[in-house]
């Protein structure tokens, strides 16, 4: 019987692949870390926050008060000064990218009639429906006026980020 002789080359080749296999668990290992750890500090945002979810496009993000970059890099924001949950006209704006996971990414698939459901710190629930969706450029910051009515509207980036999105939403009128 001839005897099998492992040459130099396959076992640095075999070398080769062991490092390859244990470099790439190890990426994973971290990336799936970080995902788990992005998760948690969500969960946590939102058992302690306003939450929004809008169900049909599979969105749900905790509201911070404010939107500048720090609150915005974790959270959708409230602006300051505009409404509050169930009073007049209160804003939220939260990034989108095609690049990056965003919380506002799918919003550019929103259609009238769609469900927005808010929560308040006690775990409230605020129902509105989407009346409208808009294109404006940067600097029209009328859309986070007072409206006299009772809505919530939500900013966000246009794909190419040189407008906003905006997306207004109303309570159900009661029949009666």
């Amino acid at each position: 019987m001839k005897k099998v002789s492992h040459s130099k080359p396959h076992r640095v080749l075999f070398l080769i692949g062991a490092a390859a296999v244990l470099a790439g668990a190890v990426i994973l290992s971290f990336l799936a870390g970080r995902k788990l750890l992005r998760d948690y500090r969500r969960w946590q945002l939102m058992k302690n926050n306003v939450v929004i979810e809008i169900p049909a496009l599979d969105i749900k993000a905790p509201v911070l008060e404010g939107t500048d970059n720090e609150v915005l890099s974790k959270a959708a924001g409230h602006f300051p000064d505009t409404g509050a949950l169930g009073q007049g006209n209160y804003c939220i704006a939260a990034h989108s990218s095609t690049i990056y996971k965003e919380y506002f990414n799918d919003l550019r698939d929103v259609k009238n009639g769609m469900k927005i459901k808010l929560y308040d710190t006690d775990k409230n629930l605020y129902t509105y429906y989407v009346t409208g969706t808009f294109i404006v450029d940067p600097d029209e910051t009328w859309v986070l006026d007072d409206a006299k009515d009772v809505r919530v509207t939500l900013v966000t980036c246009t794909d190419d980020g040189s407008q906003r999105r905006i997306v207004v939403a109303k309570p159900k009128k009661e029949d009666g």
